[in-house]
């Protein structure tokens, strides 16, 4: 049943298999604080009252351990899982037609330090589309990798750090990847890609702790960031 009025599906980006941590197992099922990475965010989605349902992607292999999780943390949102794409392009457009409300939310769950509140606060934001975004704290050049060439400067104040959550109407998130379909094109987030397809979008401003984690690096960091974080694994 389509939800217009209250409702969002969260579409939880969980398919990759991460290889940059250098890890025999996606990186979202690696342990911080003695917990899967994945389930931070399915707890703070559980915790959502505006989320009242979870589109989960996984990588080929991996879905029953990923339903496993699922079912030792006691997510009780109701889970729709989809697998995961060769892409993260191709994973959000084969989980959009699985989302039964008329509002998305986009996450992953390789960036576990989200809370409740940030998902409250995403989905209060008066803009149908929105993207939590960063400022961007140091100097960013256009170059030419081929040549080692800087090729000219570029103004930071007008340049965002593009995080998730990121929220949009569904018709509009469709529309965007039918303009990228048609057009051949390939985006890193869908942001941009709603912007680009003609569909107004707003920003508001993220937390730089909200950083995704991808080296063994980013695991340290998420580690010492989550000393203070409780997740009831009971």
């Amino acid at each position: 049943m389509t939800n217009a009025e209250g409702g969002y599906s969260l579409l939880l980006l969980n398919g990759g298999m991460g290889t940059r941590v250098g890890a025999d197992q996606p990186k979202q099922l690696l342990k911080v604080r003695g917990i899967p990475i994945l389930v931070y965010s399915l707890v703070a989605a559980d915790r959502a009252p505006e989320i009242t349902e979870i589109v989960l992607n996984y990588p080929e292999g991996w879905l029953d351990t990923v339903q496993a999780i699922v079912a030792d943390y006691a997510i009780q949102t109701p889970v729709v899982y989809v697998r995961g794409g060769q892409t993260r392009h191709e994973s959000v457009a084969a989980m959009v037609p699985a989302a039964s409300n008329d509002r998305v939310i986009i996450h992953e769950s390789a960036r576990p330090l989200i809370h409740g509140e940030d998902i409250s606060a995403l989905a209060a934001a008066a803009a149908d589309n929105v993207s939590y975004m960063l400022e961007i704290p140091f100097t960013v050049a256009p170059v030419d990798p081929a040549t080692k060439t800087v090729t000219g400067s570029l103004d930071r104040s007008t340049l965002r750090n593009v995080q998730l959550p990121q929220k949009f109407l569904k018709a509009d998130l469709e529309h965007a990847h039918e303009f990228a379909r048609t057009n051949q094109l390939v985006f890193t987030e869908d942001a941009t890609l709603v912007a680009e397809s003609g569909r107004h979008v707003e920003f508001i401003d993220g937390s730089d702790e909200n950083f995704k984690v991808t080296t063994p690096v980013d695991v340290r960091l998420a580690t010492f960031l989550m000393q203070e974080t409780e997740v009831d694994d009971d």
